[in-house]
């Protein structure tokens, strides 16, 4: 079990000597018993709001007195404290419209969304855990505490925070805590894309989403309806033993690390069921479905309010996934400078995924990729050039031999294009004799 960092146990030392009970709660109990490293530290205490104010006066912040939330400051982290309460009615699906502060502990955890995050654990290691949120986690089960069903009401984030958990976890959805999921899926169209798009990507990064996403699409249909088409669509086409979204759901699991290649892996062959024509023999075909997929991707993306950073990166990789790039050193040169190294690497990732997606008879493209990634390793290794900024000579080379304006970077440009391709080497003297001859 990890341990209570200094400056958390600081602040409960500081909340007990003052007469005032102090807990963690939530997330970072949940982490410390399941041996995972808590990324927050919560406290919440008997003090009302401006009773920890006072103690920690000078170093505390009202974050959300509101809500009857504190922030302090420690050596290397904030900390929230929120005075125990109660929630009143939830009128958004989102957040309850009062609060009412209480001293009781077991009545601020039995607020809380899924049992074991309504534990709390003290300085002295004892555990507080009405709900046998321990044993749920022990028995890898997600169940909501109370009612499931007023829970996912009152907060219509906890349907994606309860898939995310699974995704993360590997837990399994009790039938109660699923069934609420499904039959009040429909609330996530109340809350904010910020909010979804937070809750979606922290779900995709999980190692068990691929298995959440196959038994809850219709829940993600909710805010993406794009994908449900590909649930269940033949793709007539030897290549394949597997319908799109089972396909997808494949090259999502082999797609692991970076967020832009998760999101990439879901939605690279979203164009498919919109570009499906069968041919004379009937064989499935999908002409065109990379454009589709971009195309359909960028919406989607931008419905969730993605950075354009972000979202741009993802369609690339879309759009690029069905590229053939030539297994050569003026081919990899090529996509090296059109995508720079670390996107590259990304592009290879999802073929490769993609390709582990395919029928097993078709996984010898799996060779061929891999001699790709030797030719870049090899390449970044000799710092071969493959921008302006690697270039022999520049601007000043040229205004020096009598180019201006906009001559200088077509010549540049020029020269990048020839040394990529192997026609020139990006040496000083003979780019400078080239262009002269020109």
């Amino acid at each position: 079990m990890w341990e209570i960092p200094e400056g958390v146990q600081e602040i409960l030392h500081t909340l007990e000597r003052a007469g005032y009970e102090a807990w963690c709660v939530g997330g970072c109990v949940r982490d410390m018993l399941a041996n995972r490293e808590p990324e927050d530290w919560d406290v919440a205490t008997s003090a009302l709001p401006e009773e920890t104010m006072a103690v920690f006066e000078g170093r505390a912040a009202p974050t959300g007195l509101k809500h009857g939330t504190v922030t302090v400051r420690t050596g290397d982290r904030p900390v929230e404290i929120t005075t125990y309460r109660v929630d009143g009615e939830y009128c958004d699906h989102r957040r309850p419209e009062t609060v009412s502060f209480t001293r009781s502990l077991e009545e601020d955890l039995a607020r809380r969304d899924f049992t074991f995050n309504a534990m709390a654990l003290n300085l002295r290691r004892e555990l507080r855990d009405p709900f046998d949120g321990r044993g749920d986690l022990e028995r890898g089960v997600l169940r909501c505490v109370g009612e499931a069903a007023r829970r996912v009401q009152e907060d219509a984030l906890r349907i994606l925070r309860g898939l995310r958990f699974a995704a993360v976890l590997g837990a399994e959805i009790e039938p109660a805590t699923a069934a609420a999921i499904r039959r009040n899926r429909a609330l996530l169209k109340d809350i904010a894309a910020e909010r979804i798009q937070a809750e979606l990507t922290k779900l995709l990064r999980g190692p068990w989403a691929a298995e959440v996403l196959r038994a809850y699409p219709e829940v993600i249909g909710v805010f993406w309806p794009e994908l449900l088409p590909m649930v269940g669509f033949d793709q007539r086409n030897i290549h394949h033993c597997y319908d799109v979204w089972e396909h997808t759901l494949h090259a999502l699991k082999e797609a692991e690390g970076d967020p832009a290649l998760r999101y990439a892996a879901l939605l690279h062959d979203i164009g498919k069921p919109p570009t499906f024509t069968l041919d004379e023999n009937g064989v499935g075909h999908f002409y065109g479905h990379a454009s589709a997929s971009c195309h359909l991707a960028e919406e989607m993306l931008r419905r969730l309010k993605f950075s354009n950073e972000f979202r741009e990166r993802v369609v690339r990789l879309i759009r690029w996934h069905d590229r053939e790039i030539p297994r050569t050193d003026r081919g990899v040169r090529r996509a090296l400078r059109l995508l720079g190294k670390e996107e590259l690497r990304l592009l290879l990732a999802l073929k490769r995924a993609d390709n582990l997606a395919q029928a097993p008879a078709y996984h010898g493209r799996q060779l061929e990729i891999r001699k790709g990634e030797a030719i870049l390793d090899r390449l970044l290794a000799e710092d071969a050039c493959v921008s302006l900024r690697q270039l022999a000579v520049n601007g000043n080379d040229l205004l020096d031999l009598g180019f201006r304006g906009p001559d200088v970077g077509r010549v540049l440009k020029e020269l990048l294009n020839k040394v990529v391709d192997g026609e020139l080497p990006n040496e000083r003297e003979s780019l400078l004799r080239f262009v002269i001859k020109s």
